[in-house]
């Protein structure tokens, strides 16, 4: 199999068409196209459905596409590890992570690296949306609680827990006058958040707390929830990594942890993949942000 030939179909797939890998690489479009159309004659197999304005891969191509761009990637990086004669973190490193975690860590984080790695182009994409680093072209992926998945692995990087929160000058209501340990609350929630949910709450004694919250405001992200919550529109559940710099500085009030397990965060990768220089410098200044996998301001 002809390797360039398989590495302008790999550029073409990404991009999702011959223009704008075209304009990515600055190679000549009908280049790109000749050389996947022999590549397609090589194998005997279509690669890509050609339309008037689309692009569309095959399953064929769809599953070579899978296959084969993170070994090319590797054997680029092995070539330049042997130009160099040494593992020196190299080149481009995409990395995606949840929007508060990377709101509130990444960016210092970044520099970090940055100022660490001068011959790495670090970019972050900052989403909720489940990316997948196969299809989706990213090194290195930051999950929350991931579920099990036989093509990725990596390490936990770090625990958090949420935390209910008010503003300061916000009342603490009292258990009920019979003693029940349930109490409602005016509420800044999520839009996601389904009607009827309860918030178990563990206090300082020890004892927990059934919270039944009565939205006031919803909002699409745990930022705009945590800013009303700043400007007294209710109590929220909400992590710690993303309020605790506000409790220590008295901005906010912590009425109690939630019961419920530890929240994992974990950085993975593509299991096909091996793990780079570039990836593993990434992993190291990870590790010491948090060395006892805990959140501090």
């Amino acid at each position: 199999m002809d390797l360039h030939a398989l590495a302008d179909f790999n550029l073409v797939a990404t991009h999702g068409g011959f223009g704008r890998a075209s304009r990515i690489s600055g190679r000549p479009k009908a280049t790109l196209s000749r050389k996947v159309t022999e590549l397609e004659q090589s194998l005997g197999v279509r690669l890509i459905e050609r339309g008037s304005r689309t692009l569309r891969l095959t399953d064929e191509g769809r599953a070579l596409s899978e296959r084969t761009q993170g070994l090319l990637a590797e054997i680029a990086e092995a070539g330049e590890a042997v130009i160099s004669g040494a593992s020196i973190p190299r080149g481009h490193l995409m990395v995606s992570a949840p929007v508060v975690f990377a709101h509130v860590a990444l960016g210092r984080i970044g520099a970090r690296f940055a100022r660490a790695y001068p011959q790495v182009q670090l970019e972050i994409i900052a989403e909720d949306r489940v990316v997948d680093p196969v299809e989706d072209g990213y090194d290195l992926v930051i999950r929350i609680n991931p579920s099990a998945d036989d093509r990725l692995i990596g390490r936990r990087i770090l625990n958090d827990e949420r935390l209910l929160v008010a503003a300061p000058a916000m009342v603490r209501p009292q258990s009920k006058a019979d003693g029940s340990a349930e109490v409602s609350v005016p509420a800044v929630m999520l839009t996601t958040t389904p009607p009827g949910v309860t918030w178990r709450m563990r206090c300082e004694a020890g004892s927990v707390t059934v919270i039944h919250p009565e939205a006031t405001l919803r909002c699409s992200s745990l930022l705009m929830v945590r800013d009303a919550v700043l400007f007294g529109a209710g109590v929220a559940l909400l992590p710690k990594l993303l309020v605790a710099a506000d409790i220590a500085a008295g901005c906010l009030a912590c009425w109690g942890v939630a019961d419920e397990p530890a929240v994992a965060i974990w950085a993975l990768q593509n299991s096909r993949r091996l793990v780079s220089a570039k990836v593993r410098a990434f992993l190291a200044i990870l590790d010491d942000a948090f060395p006892d996998r805990i959140f501090v301001t």
